[in-house]
């Protein structure tokens, strides 16, 4: 929890989880878990370090993470979910992964190990509107990214969102809209952070998105 050895700053949270992971893993727990480590180590790790991000945790079959500039959240996030349409591809639809993302930038309580604050709060919950391999972001980050990322943003308004004091302009980027503009994945070979990330998995089975519960 937040305390002396914590410290604030401003920072675009990313938060990612799988659409369906638990019906997924009541077909087939182990192939299913086994997917989800190959796909945080061989693309999630590598694709956030590269775009100068820093996993903060995964928890079940969601990923946190933080970066100092919206625009690189923006970029890491629509390549993952670019990269995670190439990995579905010839893969049966009982096998087929797609992530959710939400992104928020704000202030936020942060430890060597975890981040707090609404901040985050507001990023899980955006991530919980989106559609599988879409994009949820709120309109503290377009403000920083509108004219600098050529991306088919669509604004959907004002949402309230649970636990959230203000309702929240949210825009989105949708799954067709990222897949025709899909080019080939330059993160295939994990990094030492994905060796690390593959370990860290360790069976924790509490989603991202009730962490600010």
């Amino acid at each position: 929890m937040p305390g002396a050895s914590t410290t604030r700053r401003l920072a675009t949270i990313l938060v990612a989880d799988v659409h369906g992971y638990s019906r997924l893993m009541r077909a087939d727990e182990e192939r299913t878990f086994d997917d989800l480590r190959s796909h945080l180590a061989e693309l999630v790790a590598p694709v956030v370090e590269r775009f100068h991000g820093r996993i903060v945790k995964t928890v079940g079959d969601g990923v946190l993470a933080e970066f100092g500039s919206a625009v690189q959240a923006v970029r890491s996030a629509v390549e993952l979910q670019r990269g995670m349409l190439e990995r579905n591809v010839g893969l049966p639809s009982d096998r087929r992964q797609a992530f959710r993302i939400g992104l928020h930038l704000g202030d936020i309580i942060a430890s060597a190990d975890d981040v707090f604050g609404d901040t985050v709060n507001v990023a899980a919950r955006l991530q919980a509107l989106a559609e599988p391999g879409s994009i949820v972001l709120s309109a503290s980050v377009h403000e920083q990214v509108r004219d600098k990322l050529a991306l088919p943003f669509r604004l959907q308004g004002n949402r309230t969102l649970k636990n959230i004091d203000r309702p929240v302009q949210v825009y989105s980027l949708g799954a067709a809209s990222l897949s025709e503009t899909t080019r080939p994945s330059t993160a295939a070979r994990p990094g030492r952070r994905g060796r690390v990330l593959t370990a860290a998995l360790a069976g924790s089975e509490v989603n991202v998105a009730d962490a600010g519960n």
